[in-house]
């Protein structure tokens, strides 16, 4: 059974990772738009600051719950408390994630299972807690963060990569499991290319230089359009920016994308200044109440890919009328040369 998702304005929003990044653009974009919001991260503090600014700036209707998503007893309680005050919730995003930058025989066994913790396992939590949800319900919108590189790798971040990897597996198992058994969810993945996000400034970093996110980097407002237009209308992947082409490229010529890796990526990925990140927030929260990071270089405002997958029509009237221009200057074209 197919499930028919809610106007935005209609809809209530759980957002984990809700407080920087990809989190926080969503949760002011759908503030904006009129959607209630669960607000979830692990700093309450900064949590208490968002929920008076969008319920000041917009009117929002918000609640706010500290957790680690990496638990399944606080994600259990994001899921009562949005019960108690909203009647349950219509659309679920699991956002929260981190980072650590270093060859991997030289992280830290404790860092490379926090990494997973949060990654993976805070959105196997969060899948199971909204599934149960909706279960019970009428169903629901399921909607992950994955990465371009969930079927891709990129040296120096290979934690990262193999949780993303992880996450699109589950995913993907998952909504296998639901449509087999007729449960109304839809569940999406979304993955970005690379978001100029606060993650990379609060990333624990084994390497000798600052380490930065390889180009093409977008802004995290591109993404948040896309999660949102997933909530209204869902999609089973949502690529943005050259994520596709990543993608693409691992799978049909794997020893090419290798090389290129090896060739590239170590000094793509790294500056030629020492470390200077202050500190991580691998184990403690860290605040910064900001959608934007510090990655060097431009950066990206729109995904033309993302857009024309999530909105065909649009697309389609789009090219239609842009051929029927064309259709007609030329034309008008011949009947200039006739005369």
């Amino acid at each position: 059974m197919k499930p028919v998702p809610k106007p935005l304005h209609q809809q209530t929003i759980v957002i984990t990772g809700a407080t920087s990044g990809i989190g926080l653009a969503t949760a002011r974009m759908a503030a904006q738009k009129g959607a209630k919001l669960v607000l979830v991260s692990r700093d309450e503090a900064a949590l208490q600051s968002l929920q008076h600014e969008l319920s000041q700036q917009w009117g929002a209707q918000a609640i706010h719950v500290a957790a680690d998503v990496g638990n399944r007893a606080d994600l259990e309680q994001v899921a009562k408390r949005a019960v108690e005050r909203f009647d349950g919730f219509d659309t679920w995003v699991n956002n929260a994630g981190t980072l650590v930058w270093g060859r991997l025989w030289e992280v830290s066994e404790a860092d490379l299972k926090k990494v997973f913790e949060t990654n993976f396992w805070g959105v196997v939590n969060g899948s199971l807690v909204a599934v149960e949800h909706f279960r019970q319900r009428e169903g629901g919108t399921l909607i992950n963060l994955g990465s371009a590189l969930s079927e891709a790798v990129a040296p120096l971040q290979g934690i990262y990569t193999a949780s993303k990897h992880a996450v699109k597996a589950f995913t993907d198992a998952l909504r296998i499991e639901l449509r087999h058994d007729n449960v109304p969810v839809a569940v999406t993945l979304i993955r970005p290319s690379s978001t100029n996000t606060p993650i990379n400034d609060r990333a624990k970093n084994y390497l000798a230089h600052m380490p930065h996110l390889p180009a093409p980097t977008y802004v995290p407002e591109t993404v948040a359009r896309a999660i949102l237009r997933a909530a209204e209308r869902p999609k089973r992947d949502v690529y943005i920016g050259n994520s596709k082409l990543i993608t693409r490229a691992a799978q049909l010529t794997p020893r090419l994308f290798d090389w290129i890796a090896i060739k590239t990526l170590f000094a793509a990925q790294q500056s030629k200044t020492a470390d200077a990140f202050p500190s991580d927030a691998l184990y403690e929260p860290v605040t910064s109440g900001s959608t934007r990071g510090r990655n060097p270089g431009p950066m990206f405002r729109h995904s033309l890919y993302a857009q024309a997958s999530q909105q065909p029509a649009k697309t389609a009237a789009l090219a239609g009328a842009v051929g029927l221009a064309l259709y007609s200057g030329w034309r008008l074209i011949r009947a200039c040369k006739a005369e």
